[in-house]
């Protein structure tokens, strides 16, 4: 009986962390974060844009400078 209400606490536990976590987030903010991992790659992100109709706000990949290429050691 212990451990059945122990398991009950704990599931609690984890709602209510979570609920407190995301108590500033709007619908909006979630939105924008879900598309994250797709906004450094132009292409991905404009077939992700083609596939949801959301829109993606997506950045230049970093350039590679003069000299930080593949060194060989």
């Amino acid at each position: 009986m212990t451990e059945i209400l122990l398991n009950i606490l704990g599931v609690v536990f984890v709602w209510v962390t979570i609920e407190y976590c995301l108590r500033h987030q709007t619908a909006e903010s979630l939105d924008d974060a879900s598309l994250i991992p797709f906004a450094d790659d132009p292409e991905v992100a404009k077939r992700v844009e083609l596939a949801t109709g959301k829109t993606v706000k997506a950045v230049a990949p970093e350039v590679q400078k003069p000299g930080w290429g593949n060194l060989d050691i």
